[in-house]
């Protein structure tokens, strides 16, 4: 960096694309880096370079900047459906005065993810998480138990269109053709089974959950295998989809300024054309069909409520077999697919 705050030459993308706010904006380098991370987020920086066309150093400059200063974050998570448990899309109604705490609340939890308090912070959106078939005890035990709790509704996630270790990025446009196939890795083979962990699985997941990029000499310490098993346990993690890779980054410095949840509800027979044609819009960081009378849900990030409108009224006005739509702004985002940070990158947050 020169001492204006500016990208020495060396340091520059190679695009024009770069975008205000500060040490940590994020140019057309950048961005070419966040979508090679989104596609493996353990890839070599040597590997990134060589795709992008700069040197090592300079991709890890970059990243190491935005690492630690909380823009930039790579995630390794466990896939429920891979590993046999059911996700609830929960809405938490409650008094005022009360939401900030039972959100707060249940941010801490750590079956939960995407917490944020929605439309006048009377609302708190999570997603929870529960083994197969344990469904009463994640609604009448898990979630907080207090008068201050209007009402909670629950939707299972049936189907997920768009998300997981697909994001926003994704749809950028920031890598060509020929990158992302040099980037991406061979697609998982989901088991006929669910994934069952060992004690040292979950201090493995526990880990990557934290830093998706920790050395593989730290993994083996947290797990007590050797590395070389640690990467072997990785590869054959991603390989049945259990484990896949995500990037956590500020998507104000993409422009975006405003997420909206969406509930709609579809004719059975055109959900799933309905939920494939959502998945598509640039606007959608997630998609999923669920349980309830509004059967298709999506998290949608725009530059402003005007965008938001224009959305509403063109790209999902136009899909087939919508009977009606609910929508809620976030107000305030506690936590997203990781575990829970007492800091971290800026909202508006990733994806939902």
């Amino acid at each position: 960096m020169k001492s204006d705050g500016k990208p020495a030459a060396a340091d520059r993308g190679s695009g024009t694309g770069a975008v205000p706010g500060g040490p940590t904006g994020f140019d057309d380098l950048d961005h070419r880096l966040i979508h090679a991370l989104q596609l493996d987020g353990r890839a070599p920086f040597s590997r990134i370079a060589a795709a992008l066309g700069v040197s090592d150093q300079t991709v890890a400059r970059r990243y190491t900047r935005h690492r630690t200063q909380g823009a930039l974050k790579v995630l390794g998570l466990p896939d429920p459906q891979a590993l046999g448990e059911v996700q609830w899309l929960v809405r938490v109604q409650c008094a005022p005065d009360a939401a900030v705490a039972v959100a707060e609340a249940l941010a801490r939890r750590p079956d939960t993810s995407w917490v944020s308090l929605m439309s006048g912070g009377t609302e708190i959106s999570a997603v929870c998480r529960a083994a197969n078939g344990d469904h009463s005890d994640l609604l009448l035990q898990k979630l907080p138990r207090t008068p201050s709790v209007i009402g909670v509704t629950a939707h299972c996630r049936l189907h997920q269109f768009f998300g997981g270790p697909q994001g926003l990025i994704n749809k950028s446009g920031a890598l060509t053709d020929e990158q992302i196939a040099r980037l991406s890795p061979p697609p998982p083979a989901p088991a006929a089974a669910p994934v069952t962990l060992t004690d040292a699985d979950r201090r493995l997941f526990d880990a990557l959950a934290r830093d998706g990029r920790t050395p593989l000499a730290e993994l083996a310490a947290a797990t007590g295998w050797s590395p070389t098993t640690v990467r072997r346990r990785c590869t054959e993690l991603r390989a049945t989809g259990a484990l896949y890779y995500d990037v956590d980054y500020d998507l104000g410095q993409f422009g975006y300024g405003v997420m909206v949840a969406l509930w709609l509800s579809v004719e059975p027979a055109r959900l799933a054309a309905a939920g494939e044609a959502m998945a598509a819009h640039p606007e959608v960081g997630y998609a999923c069909a669920t349980t309830g009378p509004h059967n298709l849900f999506a998290s949608v990030l725009c530059r402003d409520v005007r965008a938001v409108y224009t959305y509403l009224t063109t790209r999902v006005a136009a899909l087939p077999g919508v009977r009606a739509m609910e929508s809620a702004p976030r107000i305030r985002h506690l936590k997203g697919p990781g575990p829970l940070f007492s800091a971290g990158p800026a909202a508006p947050g990733r994806r939902r």
